[in-house]
């Protein structure tokens, strides 16, 4: 008779256990390598944190890192919506990659950071109504370019040229950064592209 109650102790308790709902999954994809993250991820968690989530408690985080290469974007990304994440957190990622993640999953909610007007780039309908799967914020790194070249000239007054380091492994946001340089030029100042590799 003991044996059976023992019996019946553990059958409750194992499918108690196969009742559980699985923990939910977020995918973090980063565009550097997690050495160099490790501030950014711990404000994340603690975000996380700050709203009931707790990592290895109530929320697995999968991470994937393109280790500053741009190409290999896309192929983490698809490698995130195979393990069939709930969301996709991209953090100052180009545009491209959050809109190739678009285009991959209908399914899965996407937060972006991004330095360009997300709705310009076509991430969002709007910023009060962004729509669709993909919310997120703007750095508004493209709207600070006048103000910074306002001031090299303050600080260089009798500089005729001015060089824009860019990454040409990012084409859109080459085309961007220039274009904004080339709007935001002063009188005869014109802005020198000057491609930037990390490349040896």
């Amino acid at each position: 008779m003991q044996k059976s109650e023992a019996v019946s102790v553990s059958d409750g308790s194992f499918a108690a256990r196969a009742q559980q709902p699985a923990m939910p999954v977020i995918g973090f994809l980063g565009f550097g390598a997690l050495d160099t993250s490790v501030l950014y991820l711990a404000a994340f968690r603690k975000d996380l944190n700050e709203i009931g989530f707790v990592e290895g408690q109530n929320v697995a985080i999968e991470y994937r890192w393109a280790e500053g290469r741009y190409d290999r974007m896309p192929e983490l990304a698809a490698d995130l919506i195979r393990r069939r994440v709930v969301i996709i957190a991209i953090p100052g990622s180009p545009p491209t990659v959050v809109r190739a993640v678009q285009a991959a999953t209908s399914a899965i909610l996407i937060v972006f950071g991004v330095g360009d007007d997300p709705v310009k780039v076509g991430l969002v309908a709007s910023l009060s109504r962004p729509g669709g799967h993909a919310t997120g914020i703007n750095f508004f790194t493209a709207e600070l370019v006048a103000k910074r070249l306002a001031l090299l000239h303050e600080l260089v007054p009798g500089g005729s040229r001015i060089g824009v380091l860019v990454n040409p492994a990012n084409p859109a946001r080459v085309e961007s950064v220039l274009g904004d340089a080339q709007t935001a030029a002063i009188s005869s100042r014109q802005p020198v592209l000057l491609p930037a590799s990390g490349q040896r």
